[in-house]
């Protein structure tokens, strides 16, 4: 794990989401895809899947992944 004081502490999608499936398929320890939308897992440990997580926002084609550090 990455040790910083920069580490993602928070996750979630704002509205927009075309559901790709994008981000689960980055990181599915971290992001759902259902029918209509993605959503962020619950007691999810987000700084163990900081790079992932940074991935699927950088990549989302809607550009709908937030992320506090």
């Amino acid at each position: 794990m990455k040790v910083s004081s920069w580490l993602v502490k928070k996750v979630w999608i704002i509205e927009g989401c075309i559901v790709c499936g994008l981000c689960e398929s980055v990181c599915p320890e971290v992001f759902t895809v259902g029918d209509d939308n993605a959503v962020v897992k619950e007691n999810v440990d987000f700084p163990t899947f900081e790079n992932e997580i940074k991935e699927a926002a950088r990549d989302c084609p809607t550009e709908v992944i937030k992320y506090n550090e």
